[in-house]
Order: C-alpha cells, then structure tokens, then sequence
C-alpha cells in the first residue's frame, strides 16, 4: 500500500511540475499578474531541479561552492537588498497586484517557500500539495481570461487558501507529531551523527539557510578540543538528568528527548546524542516551522526544532499572522479534531517523550522591526480565537504528555555576528555554564531564609530606570518544614544563579520599567509594565513613534494576545559573575533571557514556573518543600481549567547597574535591605559582589 501511495504521489508530483512548467509561456493579457505567477513557477521549478539533484547524490558529489551557490539561490528573493521588490514583501505585493490580492498572494508565495525545507526531507506529499494549490490558483485565472471573465476576486482566492488549510489540517497535525515525537530515522539526527563535522558541507545537508552565523560556528566548534566540546555537551545533558532528580520524576520510564539548536552546534549535539543514550533516551530533532499549518510564527529559532540563520527577520516578522486567511472557528474546530487524532494514533510515542533540551543563541543585531501596514493581520475575533486555540491544543497535549511526567533544560551561548569579543565570549559563557553550584546555591539559601520572613519586597529603580514594585509574598504556615523560593542552581535552567517564587496577586502592584531589554529576538525600548493586584493594566514602549503601535506590539509578543497577565514569577538573579563578564565585554544588552535572567530580579508575566504541574512536590537542597507554587489565577485549574493558565511567560529583568533598591519588608514593618546601588549588602551574600570588585 506504501508503494502504491508512493506511486500516486509521484505521478501527481510528475504532472503538477509539467503544468508549472508550461506558466512561463503562457499569457493572459494582465501582465503584472503573469509576472508574479511566473516567478513563482520558477522558484518551484528550482525546488523540482533541487529535488533531482539530492536524489541523484549531490550533496555528496558536488563541490561545497557549489552546494554555497545553490543554499544561497533558495533564499536570495527575501534577503535584504531584494526584499524591496519581492512577491514575500506584503507591501510590494499589493503594490503591483493590488492590496487585497497582493496581501494573499504573498502568503501564498511564502507558503511555497516551506518546500525548501519538505524537499530536503524527502517529503514528497507536503511538496505536492502545496504546488497543486499554486497551480489551482493559477488555473482559476488563466480560465478566467481565456473566457473572457472576470479575473478571480480575492474572495474567491482566499476560499482556495481556506480550503487547503482545512483539507491538509489532519495531515499536517499527524506530520508535526511524527516529526516530534518519532526518533527512527531522523532526518536531523542522521546529520548529526552520520556527518564529517570537520568539513562545513554537512551544513548544506539540512535546507536551511547557512550564513555567516553557521559557518563561523561550525568552524569554530571544530577548533575545539574534545575535552572542551564533551564539557559543553556534560553540562547540558547533565542538566537535563537533574531536572528530573530534582522532581523526583522517573527519567526511566522515558524514551525520547527532543533536542533544539541553531545549525553550527552539531558537535556538541553529537557528544549529547551519546549523552542521552547513556540515559536510555533516542534524540529526535525537527525542524523549526515553516509551514502556516504548522503554526510558523513571527520568527524561527533553535528554540523549537533546529534551523539555520534568518535570511530576512522582516520577511518573517511580515508574515507572522498569515493565518489570518484561514483561522475561524471551523479551522480551529478541525485543527484540534486532527491533532487529537494525530496524538491517538501516536499515543505510545507521545507517552515516551521525556521533554526538550534546548540550547539557545544569542548575539545577532538587535532587530527593530518595520510595521508592515500590508502584511496579513488577525482580527480581534481571530486574535481571542487564537488565545483559545492554544490554551485547548496546550490542554489536548497535557493529555497525552503530562507535565509532571516531563522536564527540560536550556543552555545559551554566543553567535560569531556578536562581533570580535565571539571566542572570548564563547569561552567565557563555558565557564559560566559550569559555575560552582554548590557555593551558589550555599549564598542563595542565606536570601531564601530572609525573603521567607517577609511579608512583601519593594523593588525601585535608580539611574533612570522608574520601577517602582510592591511583591506580594506566599504567607507560611510551617516555616521548618516550607519555603517560598525555590533555590535554582544548573539544571533546568543553565547556567546558575537565581531564587524565584510565584507571588501573590492581591497586594501585588506599581511599575515594572527597563530602559532597554532584548526579548525574542526583538528590541524593547523603555519598556514598562503596570500591576494592579498582580495583573497587567497598563503597557507600552518606545520603539515607534505612535503610542498605539509601541501597545501593539507590547501585546502581541510579551502579553501574547491577551488583554492582561499576571505576574507569574519574581526573582532574584545572583549571577555576578556573568552580569560583570557581559559588561567587560560589552554585550550585556545582546544576552538571552536565559542568562540575563540572572543578572539582577526579573519579574515574568504569564503563567507561574510550576504551571501544569502545581501538585508535584518539589524541594529546596535544605529538604523543605516549595510551596508557592499557584497563584489566584493558577488555582482555577480544578474548576475552569481553561481559564487557569495563559500558555506564555516572558521574563523581564532589571539590570544592577538599573536597581536602586530591593527590600523584604516583614509584617512587623521591619526593613531588610538586600541589594541596594547594584550590590548585594545582606550579611552572607558578600561572595556575590567579588566579581564587581575583579
């Protein structure tokens, strides 16, 4: 049957190409329209002639300037410089095609592009599919013109869109989950560890767009002696077993484990390979979406799946919302019958997941993005449809993958872009991935027994910086055996340094304000945050210049689409060591989450850490249990589970050198001063400020 399908496939592959070929030659009499679809007929004509060329061994066979000029060719319409003037550019588009039109056949256009990455796979259907959707859509307008009719509205292409969106949803679903969650054959893994990572053509293997980025990674990870790789490898893999020690979760029921990376790192990811295997766990990688149905988003990253560098972040900030032809509540509807569907059919594999490793990077230029006025956008209704969407497919995967039988690690380090300080920060971000753990987690335990006799913190900005916090705290009822932080030293979360807590949203209020913070790739400036009772009121930027614009952005990547959050964590980051190597080094602005987190208290808006698995006893090194663990909107789960959690959380932090004051206040009014100008002055915390003083 496999056969046959395989034979169906092909023929369709084989006639859809002929009729794509044929585009060319063929005229209309609307020449604007003719240009736009031949160009498309040509780079699907490029993804036919890269098809034959993997399946006759080019990749082994051709010389690695060739496999260059062929990787560079797939992306050279959206890189910057062609940009201006290409059909994924929703402005150029509606300005030769018309707004309406323009808009959804540059979506169209972007949805071809996904099949660079299907074709290097080998999957043939997703391939077809898409380029029988290009030629329905020009079919309709050629018929229309030799009959002497009206050209196809952008009513009737939008219903062509709506169409394959809900026709290949199954599809699609069933695809992503074999892709996460089965490890026999793995398209990534095979690179991995069938490779020569000395010679950079296995870099060509994937499909993704190589630049600069990953070939200065990959280049720079083969200098490195073994002993130096297997230290960053141990520290991520060992991080992960961790994760679970410190649950108390069985990592032996488990059987897989998802690793995410940028393309570059592939020698540290086979060192982690074997790592796993050790453990009893087959790695499965995927790919970072590119697919509208695969819910691509406003910017790819090794944070979910593996990709290569961004060949243009306008071009996917631009089409961020391109679901916005599709998404109702029918698609909605359909889309989590089939990903139940899906989950069911790979019921045991999703049951084996045991969680992701993640290792994420940092050091490209900070990206200001332009508001594109003709890109695709979501309407309210399909803005709270989304909100919907992911807290029911959140809820659908718990399911099949309960939170509390999984955990995760994330490890960062440098990109080359970040400038010549690159080695001497690669070495130095080592170094603070392998911090001692045992004197962190001896200092943080001197705060966690302060802030455990508080009522509430004050935090207050200095320098500029107008925080100006009150943190409501968890109140404890058996102070030998509990405790309000936890003590977080280098396992889920590398590398070490903070204390965090989930704090109570009654009496929590002010303003939480950074005059510059690096999010997702994206550049916030003079960003602020408002509480009221712990839940956001008010917030803004100055990244452009109207306020409505500095909002909307604000909402749609930190408040992910929702009206309000909570405050979901507050922290204490205690890594000294990192803020003042980031600050010799003059990349303290260009740092991840990850490891800026760390660098001063940062506060996260969304859902708690402990999200999904509130009932999972966790303790402290010192054997008393976490408990603040919920919040007033957390502790809805029992009774409207749909209500209780948000699917986000976004860090903020607070740079020392932006920190006037942070103080526990006991009930008694009491004042315990723990960081005041930038440095920790609570007795027993004096190890923190020696990296200041080197």
């Amino acid at each position: 049957m496999k056969e046959n399908g395989r034979e169906v496939l092909e023929e369709r592959y084989a006639l859809v190409t002929d009729r794509i070929r044929k585009i060319g030659d063929e005229h209309f009499g609307e020449e604007k329209l003719e240009k736009y679809f031949a160009f498309c007929a040509d780079f699907l004509l490029m993804i036919e002639d890269t098809g034959r060329f993997l399946a006759e061994g080019g990749l082994e066979k051709a010389p690695v300037e060739e496999l260059r000029s062929r990787n560079h060719a797939l992306y050279e319409d959206i890189l910057p410089g062609h940009y201006e003037k290409s059909y994924g550019n929703p402005s150029y588009a509606a300005q030769e095609l018309g707004e309406e039109l323009g808009a959804l056949l540059s979506f169209l256009y972007t949805e071809l592009r996904s099949l660079i990455g299907f074709i290097y796979e080998g999957r043939l259907e997703a391939v077809v599919v898409r380029m029988e959707l290009f030629a329905e859509v020009y079919v309709a307008f050629a018929h229309a013109a030799a009959q002497g009719e009206e050209l196809p509205s952008g009513k009737e292409v939008r219903e062509m869109l709506y169409w394959f969106a809900g026709d290949y949803a199954e599809a699609a679903a069933l695809r992503r989950l074999e892709e996460q969650y089965e490890p026999e054959g793995c398209f990534g893994v095979r690179i991995i560890m069938e490779s020569d990572l000395g010679k950079e053509r296995y870099l060509y293997r994937y499909g993704e767009y190589v630049g600069q980025n990953e070939l200065a990674t990959a280049r720079f990870l083969a200098s490195l002696p073994e002993e130096t790789i297997a230290a960053m490898a141990d520290t991520y893999t060992e991080g992960y077993r961790i994760g679970f020690e410190v649950t108390g979760t069985d990592l032996s029921k488990k059987k897989t484990v998802c690793m995410h990376y940028r393309l570059g790192f592939e020698r540290m990811m086979r060192r982690a390979v074997q790592n796993f295997a050790e453990m009893g766990l087959k790695s499965v990688v995927f790919r970072a979406a590119v697919s509208i149905l695969d819910n691509r988003g406003a910017s790819r990253s090794g944070e979910n799946g593996f990709c290569g560098g961004s060949p243009n972040k306008q071009f996917e900030y631009d089409h961020k919302e391109d679901s916005a032809v599709f998404f109702d509540k029918n698609y909605v509807n359909r889309r989590l019958e089939a990903n139940r569907a899906a989950f069911e059919k790979l019921k045991e594999r999703a049951g084996d997941y045991a969680g992701p490793a993640v290792v994420v990077t940092f050091g490209e230029a900070d990206f200001m993005p332009a508001a594109g006025e003709k890109a695709l956008k979501l309407s309210p209704e399909q803005e709270r449809l989304w909100v919907e969407f992911r807290s029911r497919a959140g809820a659908l995967q718990r399911e099949y993958i309960p939170g509390e039988e999984t955990s995760f690690t994330c490890i960062a380090f440098p990109l080359p872009e970040i400038g010549p300080v690159f080695e001497e920060l690669f070495r130095e971000t080592i170094r603070i991935n392998t911090l001692d753990y045992m004197l962190y987690r001896r200092v943080q335990q001197n705060l966690i027994d302060t802030l455990d006799t508080a009522d509430y913190c004050e935090v207050r900005g200095t320098g500029g910086n107008r925080t100006n916090l009150r943190i409501n705290l968890w109140k404890l009822s058996d102070p030998e055996k509990e405790t309000i932080f936890e003590n977080c030293v280098a396992d889920v979360n590398i590398p070490v340094g903070e204390v965090f807590t989930s704090p109570v949203l009654e009496g929590t209020e002010g303003v939480l304000h950074v005059k510059s913070a690096f999010l997702r790739g994206m550049e916030y400036k003079d960003l602020f945050l408002s509480f009221e009772n712990g839940m956001v009121t008010d917030y803004g930027c100055a990244n452009f210049d109207a306020e409505e614009e500095n909002r909307a952005f604000v909402r749609e990547h930190i408040l992910a689409r929702h009206d309000t959050l909570p405050m979901g964590e507050f922290a204490i980051g205690t890594n000294t060591t990192a803020y003042v190597a980031a600050k010799r080094l003059g990349v303290e602005a260009r740092l991840p989450v990850l490891i800026g987190e760390k660098m001063g208290p940062h506060f996260a808006v969304g859902d708690t850490c402990y999200a999904h698995s509130e009932e999972v006893k966790v303790y402290n090194p010192d054997g008393r249990e976490i408990v603040a663990k919920s919040n007033a909107v957390s502790d809805m789960r029992h009774t409207k589970p749909l209500e209780a959690y948000y699917n986000c959380h976004t860090d903020v932090t607070i740079p020392y050198d932006e920190l006037g004051e942070l103080t526990a206040v006991r009930r008694d009014g009491t004042r315990i001063v723990i960081i005041r100008d930038g440095r920790f002055v609570l007795p027993g915390c004096e190890e923190l400020n020696k990296a200041f003083e080197k």
